[in-house]
């Protein structure tokens, strides 16, 4: 298990992806996440996404999307709606350095466990709300989803097909890319605020991450193309807005992607695809004529594709310095020897005791390696252990809190 956040610990109150997937990164680098849930269900993500393959034809109750995002912590399952519940949680960030929470606005303050009343009890806590739109601002107070900001952020206007194309039209990013972007803009916030505090202010801070922020700094290159030329960008499918050729090329049997991202890359390009004069005619010298002339050399590369298979193009771009990849679906990216090499794919043993894989975090340190080492919790399963530990409460006290259905 990597070191690095071995000191750090966090008080995680959110659901569902953004503020989960925050906890996460932080648990794959070392730091203590306890894990609130309410005690009918908990987590949302525990119902989302498919129940895990056991490898033998049943199904566990763990579904993808919480084990996605749940590595590394320990599960203490809570009322908040009671207050016993919100003392337990009260006490539980006396003793944590970081707080997330993805609750609408206002509802935390409902508990008396927002930011204003925790930072009474334990000025150091660094405290992340992630919400849709933010703190303030018109619409601040409702419920915000992935594609919404996708839609809103100016994403969905840029990704899909070319106007005019079989198949035109906006489209949806593959993943979450809005809730993971908060998540990865949490962590960077958290680590700056923790930082600031220990080296110097002994207090911690107020973090508002909004998805819709997020996201559309996120894509702030394409929004500067706007602002630069005037012109607004558009739908093009896989291809580049301001580089040629980059996108995907059909050849003989299935698609490749190429990106080339000089003039003498393209020059080589012309060579490996024998048609040497492209690269000496004055309609595609630079990447700014390529781009005016698209309409012409795109058919013509595309010509040129086809009449080989992928993987012999492969063969022949790759060890010439041509960036090209096969595009691969999610049974193949595992199997692709890069992949294997940098150990993305790994197990762990879920409560239960089955064994499940997932995709290991990317982080690579020189001394230690992110792994959060514990698999994700089932519901409450910690809730004796960290009472225990953190609280000082004996079975007694912890018995009537269960009888009481404060805590599971």
């Amino acid at each position: 298990m990597a070191e690095c956040l071995s000191h750090v610990r966090v008080l995680d109150i959110s659901r569902v992806f953004a503020g989960p997937w925050a906890a996460q990164m932080l648990a794959d680098l070392g730091a203590d996440v306890i894990k609130i849930e309410h005690i009918a269900g908990g987590d949302d993500a525990r119902r989302m996404g498919v129940r895990h393959d056991d490898g033998v034809g049943g199904k566990l109750e763990e579904t993808s999307s919480f084990i996605a995002m749940n590595r590394g912590k320990r599960s203490l399952a809570v009322d908040l709606a009671q207050p016993s519940g919100q003392e337990i949680v009260r006490g539980l960030a006396r003793k944590c350095d970081v707080l997330i929470e993805n609750f609408k606005v206002g509802n935390m303050a409902r508990f008396g466990l927002d930011h204003e009343n925790l930072r009474k009890v334990n000025p150091r806590l660094v405290y992340c709300s992630i919400t849709g739109f933010g703190q303030d601002g018109p619409k601040r107070n409702l419920p915000g989803y992935d594609p919404i900001f996708q839609a809103m952020s100016g994403l969905m206007s840029v990704t899909g097909m070319a106007q005019g194309t079989p198949g035109a039209g906006p489209a949806l990013t593959g993943y979450s890319v809005c809730d993971i972007n908060a998540g990865l803009y949490a962590v960077i916030a958290i680590l700056a605020a923790l930082n600031k505090r220990d080296s110097g202010s002994g207090v911690g801070e107020y973090i508002d991450i909004a998805l819709l922020d997020t996201q559309i700094h996120a894509a702030s290159h394409i929004p500067m193309n706007y602002f630069s030329s005037r012109q607004l960008p558009v739908r093009n499918g896989t291809a580049s807005q301001v580089t040629c050729p980059w996108q995907a090329f059909e050849c003989a049997d299935k698609s490749i992607v190429i990106a080339v991202g000089t003039d003498m890359q393209f020059g080589r390009l012309a060579l490996l695809l024998e048609q040497p004069e492209l690269a000496t005619d004055a309609r595609f010298a630079t990447n700014a004529d390529r781009i005016c002339n698209k309409e012409i050399l795109v058919p013509m590369l595309d010509a040129a594709f086809s009449r080989k298979p992928a993987a012999q193009w492969i063969g022949i771009l790759e060890p010439n310095g041509i960036s090209c990849a096969l595009i691969n679906d999610f049974s193949e990216v595992f199997e692709e020897p890069q992949v294997r090499a940098r150990g993305l794919l790994k197990e762990l043993t879920l409560p239960g005791g089955e064994r499940a894989r997932y995709v290991a975090n990317p982080i690579r340190f020189s001394g230690t390696a992110p792994d959060a080492g514990l698999p994700p919790p089932s519901l409450g399963q910690h809730t004796q252990e960290v009472l225990t530990q953190l609280l000082g409460m004996n079975p007694a006290a912890i018995e009537a809190l269960r009888a009481a259905n404060v805590i599971r």
